[in-house]
């Protein structure tokens, strides 16, 4: 096409936006004549007027000035529209046949000097084409390397990767307070109140499409990122401006599940990042989201305690109190998502105890309904001083109580010392007493702790990281002692609790008795030392209780008897409070020697504590720089083959992770989230090997299931060279009989 005719093109596309005003300005004249209307229908038909005025008066209050501002508004977008097109395309419309001119469709290539151009008028001058261009540029780097075959309406679409870094710093870091600036809003902060006031007004009808765009973008790029710093950047950027989901319902959704996978997969700081990145969206947009956020987190929880060992229980442990932490956020909310998860682990024990098959024990004795236990623990702990919370900690202690005396055998001495830690915890936040002495010195009176070990020394036991111990191991010296130490800790925790009760004689003369009778039973002298020391420990602290309780006149069951030994109490006076303190410090002892490697979770550690933050201050323009300088400091380009490249990176690491882990764990259970993040119905699922739930007392294959539960490579190992030895023996033993059965007979001819 010559240059003539592109010259004819852009006259006829002139003439078009005229007659467009035109048209407006008839629509301006309809809305004056509509107005006068309604003026004469007041006079014309009065009773109708009154109807409409008594049932829809906003159909009356029709003012045509409003329509005009709005034209107005039409108008100055089509201008500077217009004036981006201008000044961008540079078209100059003189008939110079020897000056090519660009095609008003060519995709121009966005350089730094665009950027700074645009950079510099919305700092300066505040310009609305500029906040355009800049997020059309921003959506064009977010998309870049998407199949969007031969469009033609996208204006940029060339850029390095110096240019997409600048973009995307820019845009994540000035893009809020722009927006806000546009639609009238605070600098920071707001709720959801706010959001559903400005959608009613007229900048949000004229601006809403770019807080859209800018969200939208963001969410595609989320997708596509691969570097954790760079996700890590973009979330906490992007959490400044979560207060304006809640016009965009979809998208809110859409944000939730990604946040939730990272939170539950990511490493590094980004599982931190993502966590404040929902709290945030709990507290300013309220129900709407805390009930997806709760049941996407549970979901996610659950998926990562398909097995345990000493490096994933901290990561475990981090996730279960982000959870709690996000409970905080509704308590009222809260309350009906544990009610119904409660009653999902009480329906399963009852199940249990109805059918007592290995299936069903299967669905108990696994580690993701104890670590749903450890979770609702931990949250009636952390809230109890809560009205909403506190009432499900009897049906959950109840749970735990049948948990631990479901197979009360030696191989499950782990589980049931899980479940007596859990009830102390529920007994000390709440201060009510919990009969879990009687689930302790039942373990004491257990064979296997009482008989001399058969099976060696055997290597350390961590209870912590086992449900169920093999049978090999049980015979061993360390499981014995792991054992009794750990009742002990356990008993002297649950007795320091109620060391300043006016009934502590009371309540500890039956465990007396139980431990008195295993110091005459057991034949270990380290046993027998332990137990006499627990013994003087406890008569000691019945002594301190009855002395005092000699002075006073009240009764144990009057309100007065709350307030007894309360100055006590305080100072830690008591025998007991003194004793627990030692039984601590040589419990971390004896587990950190049997942790062989560390693991730090999220940025510093497994604790939430410290993580949230005191006030929501924005960052300083030079400590955001610095971030988004230092987060996109790389080549990365959406779709280029760099992208490919740390994918392929990240997926070695993850193979090299998991051929670690198999070299510690028996088998590793496939983990897979589906694509509802909404959790409906809880059911475990028989994931699980068949020897970990194995019923005591079943003589099916005893030496095949002795074979498999063997975790310790080395017994296996040596059991398997003595077994030879074993089978040789026999065979010459054999041979020798029949050698001496054939000269006796000989001899006897």
């Amino acid at each position: 096409m010559s240059t003539k005719d592109d010259i004819a093109v852009e006259v006829e596309q002139i003439s078009d936006k005229k007659r467009e005003k035109k048209k407006l300005k008839s629509k301006k004249a309809e809305a004056e004549e509509h107005e006068e209307q309604l003026k004469r229908l007041q006079e014309t038909q009065a009773d109708f007027y009154e109807y409409m005025k008594e049932h829809d008066e906003d159909l009356l209050k029709f003012d045509a000035n409003e329509f005009k501002d709005d034209d107005a508004d039409v108008e100055a977008g089509a201008d500077t529209d217009l004036e981006d097109i201008e000044k961008q395309d540079v078209v100059d419309y003189t008939p110079k046949l020897e000056i090519p001119k660009k095609k008003v469709n060519e995709q121009k290539t966005i350089t730094s000097a665009m950027v700074d151009s645009w950079c510099k008028s919305i700092q300066e001058d505040a310009k609305l084409g500029a906040v355009r261009s800049i997020l059309r540029a921003y959506r064009t780097a977010c998309h870049y390397g998407d199949d969007t075959g031969d469009d033609q309406s996208a204006k940029f679409s060339v850029m390095s990767s110096a240019v997409f870094n600048k973009i995307m710093i820019f845009v994540l870091s000035e893009m809020d307070g722009n927006l806000r600036k546009l639609l009238r809003l605070p600098a920071t902060g707001g709720m959801k109140g706010m959001i559903m006031e400005v959608i009613h007004t007229r900048p949000w009808k004229n601006y809403n499409h770019l807080v859209k765009s800018y969200l939208g973008n963001s969410l595609h790029v989320l997708n596509q990122m691969t570097d954790t710093g760079m996700i890590a950047f973009t979330l906490r950027r992007l959490k400044h401006s979560a207060v304006f989901l809640a016009a965009f319902p979809s998208l809110l959704r859409k944000y939730i599940k990604v946040a939730l996978h990272f939170w539950g997969t990511g490493g590094g700081a980004l599982p931190v990042v993502s966590l404040l990145f929902l709290r945030d969206l709990c507290i300013r947009l309220g129900t709407d989201c805390v009930d997806d956020c709760i049941k996407g987190m549970y979901k996610a929880y659950v998926l990562n305690c398909q097995f345990v060992n000493a490096v994933k229980l901290q990561h475990i442990s981090f996730l279960g109190n982000c959870l709690i932490e996000l409970l905080g956020t509704d308590i009222s909310a809260s309350y009906q998502h544990a009610f119904v998860f409660i009653r999902q682990l009480a329906m399963i024990l009852r199940e249990a105890l109805n059918t007592k098959t290995k299936e069903a024990f299967r669905k108990v004795y696994q580690w993701k309904f104890i670590h749903c236990l450890e979770l609702w623990t931990g949250a009636v702990c952390a809230y109890s001083s809560q009205s909403e919370l506190r009432p499900v900690a009897y049906p959950l202690a109840q749970i735990i109580s049948g948990v631990a005396r479901l197979v009360p055998t030696a191989r499950y001495i782990p589980l049931r010392l899980r479940c007596v830690s859990m009830l102390n915890r529920i007994a000390a936040s709440t201060g009510t007493f919990i009969p879990v002495s009687m689930l302790l010195v039942d373990m004491l009176d257990m064979k296997e702790l009482n008989r001399p070990p058969t099976g060696g020394i055997g290597k350390g036991v961590d209870l912590r990281t086992l449900l169920k111990v093999s049978k090999p191991a049980v015979k061993t010296r360390a499981f014995q002692e792991a054992c009794v130490y750990s009742v002990v800790e356990e008993l002297v925790e649950h007795m320091s609790q109620w060391s300043y009760s006016i009934a502590f004689f009371e309540l500890s003369s039956i465990p007396i008795l139980r431990l008195r009778s295993f110091y005459k039973t057991t034949k270990a002298e380290r046993f027998r030392k332990e137990m006499k020391q627990l013994i003087s420990q406890i008569e000691a602290n019945s002594e301190f209780v009855n002395k005092k309780r000699a002075s006073v006149s009240f009764l144990p069951n009057e309100p007065a008897a709350a307030s007894f030994l309360e100055d006590a109490k305080k100072a830690g006076q008591s025998p007991l409070s003194q004793y627990v303190k030692i039984m601590r410090q040589r419990a971390k002892q004896r587990n950190d020697s049997l942790v062989e490697t560390d693991v730090i979770v999220g940025e510093n550690s497994a604790k939430f504590g410290k993580i949230a933050p005191s006030s929501d201050e924005e960052e300083d323009e030079e400590d955001r720089n610095e971030k988004g300088a230092a987060a996109f400091s790389s080549s990365w380009l959406p779709g280029s083959d760099s992208k490919e490249k740390e994918v392929e990176e990240e997926r070695t690491k993850q193979k090299k992770r998991k051929r670690k882990s198999k070299a510690t764990e028996k088998k590793q259970v496939e983990e897979g989230a589906g694509e509802d993040d909404v959790v409906e119905d809880y059911v475990f699922s028989d994931d699980e090997e068949e020897d970990l739930f194995e019923i005591a007392g079943d003589k099916d294959d005893d030496e095949e299931d002795a074979a498999d539960e063997i975790t310790d490579t080395e017994t296996k190992s040596s059991n398997n060279k003595n077994s030879k030895k074993t089978k040789g023996t026999y065979k010459t033993w054999h041979k020798t009989y029949k050698k001496t059965k054939k000269k006796k007979s000989r001899v006897a001819a």
